[in-house]
Order: C-alpha cells, then structure tokens, then sequence
C-alpha cells in the first residue's frame, strides 16, 4: 500500500512538472512619481537647523531598476506666519540639505518643490513631544511572560490631542520597528509604553538578551500624518486572515499643475527625543 501511495505521488509530481509553462503576465505600468522623503525632525536639545530632505522617483515594483535619485529641483520651506524662507541647496545625490531651518512648535510651514516644470506643495505644523520619564526592563507587560521587554514611561500633556510614533531598533538589527498612539484614554496621565521582541526563524530575529541594545526614538506627530503612518504600519505587517485590503497610499504632497501626478511620500514636521537602554 505504501509502495502504492509513493509511485501514485511519484507520477504526479512527473506529470505537473511536464506541464509546466512560462506565464507572461502583462503588468500596467505607469510613469515614475515623485518621491518625497520630508521629515522635518527637531530633537530635543539641539537647534534643529540642519535638515535634510530627500527626493527620488517611483520604479516599477518587478524591475530589478535602482532608486532613481532627483537632481535640479527646487526645494524651500516657508514660515506660514513670518513668511521666512528655508532654501534646500541640491547635493546632487538627491539630498536637498539647510543648515538655518528655525524650528518653532506648534507653527505651520508650507513646503515647495518646483520638478520638471510642475508644483509639489504640502503643508503642516510642527508638533512638540513630551520627555521621557523613566525607561526600564521587566517581563510583566508583554505579550509573553518569559520574554524582555523595554518600557518606557511619559506624562502626556493635558488639554489637547496628542499623537506619538515610537521607533525601536535594537543595534545589530537590519531594520527599525515603528509603532503608533495616541492620548485618547490617556490624557493627561501616565503613559506606560512597553515593546518585546519574539524568536522568528522566518527572519532569523531573537529575543532581547541580557546586553542588547535598543535605541528609542518617540516623536510628536500631527493627526494627518497619524493616520499616514497606520496604514503604512499596517500594510507594512504583511497580509493576513483579517487584514484589510491594501490600498494606495497617499501623503499631504499635492502637484498643483496636475493633481492626478502627485507625489508620494509625507512632509512631515516633529519633536523628538531619543533615548537608548542595554539590557541586563
């Protein structure tokens, strides 16, 4: 019976394989965006002068293309209240860099991106971040019991919405952890923000252990750009059984010659402070 399971199998797998075509696949391909990468991070401590946006153009997602940098653009920001304006001088890598931004919380700035003849505008306002308390380890809050997790504790401001977005990055890892919140039952409190990490064979990823690093980043976000970073965090967790269908994700650049060329990317204005802790 066994023989007779294996050579059953054994001619299937024959037959599949004989059968096996090359399927082209016509893809609908359209023209390269513009890419905005404008985040405007002020943090704690420092003057908040040096910024650095950058600016590429979309590739086709199955073309082995690289990035695409954009040189010869026009990049400034302008104070919505003063009218002072903030040239970003083109690096030629793509990088548009200033070394005299006047950061100022709760202002509005309107950024301004002249490219191939056509107008890119956003507008937002920075938001301030409150300081971190205390940051500390335990095995108490996490999803599971016997792993480490680093928390971190703030008083959130009282008398207004505020919205935060946490970036983890144990030193070592290829890659950050972004995660989002805000004060809507916490508001005026004690917030207590926890983050653990599991064993994953998939990518190779272990728990925290005693003399890993983390470095914290917590920013005070607007709530357009919240809800930006959701979806993005969402969509970026991969699909699952309940997962929502993912959907094109648009930011706050606006073409204002061609709305339908708009850019992606968000043009965003934050407070920062950074922090790190090492496991013991």
């Amino acid at each position: 019976m066994k023989s007779y399971i294996k050579a059953s199998l054994l001619f299937v797998i024959i037959i599949l394989a004989s059968c096996e075509d090359v399927i082209d696949v016509d893809l609908q391909e359209t023209d390269p965006k513009l890419v905005v990468e404008a985040s405007i991070d002020w943090e704690k401590g420092t003057l908040g002068n040096e910024q650095t946006i950058k600016l590429s153009t979309s590739t086709p997602y199955f073309k082995n293309t690289d990035i695409t940098t954009v040189t010869g653009a026009n990049v400034k920001i302008t104070n919505d209240t003063s009218g002072a304006e903030f040239i970003f001088v083109d690096q030629n890598n793509g990088n548009y860099t200033t070394d005299v931004f006047v950061p100022i919380i709760n202002q509005s700035y309107t950024l301004e991106i002249l490219y191939n003849g056509e107008t890119y505008t956003a507008n937002e306002t920075l938001k301030s971040v409150a300081d971190i308390s205390d940051i500390y380890q335990s095995i108490e809050d996490g999803f599971d019991e016997e792993l480490l997790e680093v928390n971190v504790d703030f008083i959130d401001p009282e008398d207004e919405e505020n919205y935060y977005l946490f970036k983890f990055q144990r030193r070592g890892d290829l890659l950050a952890v972004l995660e989002d919140g805000d004060d809507e039952f916490v508001n005026g409190n004690k917030v207590n923000w926890w983050f653990e990490k599991e064993d994953d064979e998939e990518t190779n990823e272990k728990a925290f252990a005693a003399g890993d690093i983390v470095d914290i980043e917590l920013y005070g976000i607007s709530e357009a750009y919240a809800n930006y970073i959701q979806i993005l965090i969402e969509q970026s967790e991969g699909a699952g059984l309940f997962s929502a269908t993912p959907v094109a994700l648009k930011g706050n650049c606006i073409n204002i010659n061609t709305p339908d060329n708009y850019a992606h990317g968000f043009f965003r204005l934050t407070q920062v402070v950074k922090a790190s802790y090492t496991f013991e």
